[in-house]
């Protein structure tokens, strides 16, 4: 391992990727096929028989979201993304804020998706006909089985991050393929067959039942979106910076047709009971509805590979995240050592797997698996909006002059990512209110509103607590100017006058 010093000489990561890389990295992260199998079932238990409708809605902000995204990296691109562009044209306390929240939203989501990669294990073992070890009753739905099972994965798939973004697409690269050939055949197969009647309700987003789900389940669908930004965390490893724009767009515009197939082909084959009451083994239930054995095990396969997949692509952005704020000093330095053999921060990599690892124990204290993956969902849900609701007012401060200079490109640059963002924190404020009026106690349960509010709250506060650390103890410049290393492109397109 080799560490330059922070100011003169930053440490550089390998310009190796191209498009197709950018694709397999975001596709893993966004994790379709988890997605489908997991967060379907849970957004149904809020909003009903009306998945299509609000996958089509939360879309609409999401779509505004990546033009900001897009906008942005191409005036410059920067490992620290969001982190770097709120901090350089709002203030460098919400640009620390976005880093770090999503810092911590990932940790909490690797945390969830170890437990689902275990729980996806445990199901395939099942159906193996393998029911006992040791003595002990195997249960897919024990958070502590299924994270214990899911730590060695998490283990093997950081070691895996350790050698190379390249390494990792490509392992990626044939994973996605698997999983989108048994996503796309047995959801084309239950539309076909499903025993349920196509209803045009269930793209009607009025017939939602209340506001508060109409809220939830939107946050809901944002998190299964989230994670198409994760090509612009490899922006400075591929070789052309538009090729992290392509790939994001490419990404978000394959969710949103995987997650319409996928809730079609649910609710015309499982009933609003069936689709809400089996949680983690929803894809396992569809798949026996449509198919014996062992067809009917194909998708419990995908959703193990999209769980692996989405573990190894949660490690590698984030890493790169923590990269760029160690630059900056904002970060302690042991974050941007990058190993002379990988040319990654391998010492990162390994740390954000250890940290990862700690908070799967941590959530033991939720012996259920379904409700740890509702307050998980939920939480996450919350500051991921935050997030990208401040790097969409990012680009329509970088580029407000647009709208003196070209109405359209004004629209585009400015309008849009600022209704996006009005959407979104709208839509986080409503839902933590309603949180904080659903009771009048603290529980630790997916059913308490205080619980649920807790998680993000803590998020949030202890992102201020550490930006105040990142300014007076380790003095970073970041506070003074807002400016990233390595930040500045060599054109910007537009100014914030």
């Amino acid at each position: 391992m080799t560490q330059q010093p922070h100011g003169e000489d930053p440490p550089s990561l390998r310009k190796t990727l191209g498009v197709v890389d950018g694709v397999a990295i975001a596709a893993s992260s966004t994790a379709a096929t988890t997605s489908i199998g997991i967060g379907l079932g849970v957004t149904a238990g809020v909003v009903g028989l009306h998945l299509p409708a609000i996958m089509l809605l939360a879309f609409l902000p999401i779509l505004g979201i990546a033009g900001a995204y897009s906008r942005l990296n191409r005036v410059e691109p920067n490992a620290g993304n969001g982190y770097v562009w709120v901090g350089r044209s709002l203030t460098p306390w919400l640009g620390f804020l976005v880093g770090w929240v999503n810092i911590v939203a990932t940790v909490a989501f690797l945390a969830y998706t170890t437990a689902v990669t275990g729980s996806a294990m445990l199901q395939l073992a099942d159906e193996a006909g393998l029911h006992r070890v040791a003595g002990l009753v195997l249960d897919p739905g024990s958070t502590a089985q299924t994270t214990a099972v899911g730590i060695v994965v998490l283990v093997a798939v950081t070691l895996t991050a350790v050698t190379g973004v390249k390494t990792a697409a490509r392992l990626q690269s044939g994973l996605l393929v698997f999983e989108y050939v048994v996503l796309l055949g047995f959801c084309g197969y239950g539309i076909v067959t499903g025993p349920h009647p196509f209803r045009l309700s269930w793209f009607d987003p009025f017939a939602i039942p209340s506001a508060s789900a109409l809220a939830q389940g939107l946050l809901l669908s944002v998190f299964c979106y989230w994670g198409f930004e994760a090509a612009f965390t490899v922006n400075e490893e591929v070789r052309d910076p538009r090729d992290a724009s392509r790939a994001g767009l490419i990404t978000l515009v394959t969710m949103l047709g995987l997650f319409l197939l996928g809730s079609v082909a649910f609710q015309r084959v499982l009933s609003e009971q069936e689709l809400a009451g089996h949680g983690a083994q929803g894809l396992a239930f569809f798949g026996d509805r449509l198919a014996s054995q062992p067809l009917a095990a194909l998708p419990l396969v995908a959703l193990m590979f999209s769980a692996v997949a989405s573990l190894q692509a949660g490690v590698i952005p984030t890493a790169r995240g923590m990269f760029a704020m160690s630059r900056d000093r904002t970060l302690g330095p042991v974050w941007s050592k990058v190993s002379a053999r990988y040319g990654t921060p391998a010492t990162g990599t390994l740390l954000i797997g250890a940290l990862a690892t700690a908070v799967a124990a941590l959530a033991l204290v939720i012996p259920r698996l379904a409700d740890m993956i509702m307050a998980t969902v939920n939480a996450v849900g919350i500051v991921v909006a935050l997030s990208y609701a401040l790097t969409a007012l990012a680009a329509a401060a970088r580029f407000r002059g647009l709208l003196r200079e070209d109405w359209r490109q004004g629209v585009r640059a400015v309008v849009l990512p600022s209704l996006s963002a009005a959407a979104l924190l709208g839509l986080g404020g409503y839902l933590a209110w309603s949180f904080y009026t659903s009771t009048d106690h603290f529980e630790v349960s997916a059913d308490n509103g205080w619980f649920l509010l807790l998680t993000p709250a803590l998020m949030i506060a202890s992102g201020f607590l550490a930006a105040a650390w990142a300014k007076w103890v380790r003095k970073s410049p970041y506070f003074r100017t807002g400016h990233g290393t390595d930040a500045d492109a060599p054109h910007l397109l537009a100014t914030s006058n």
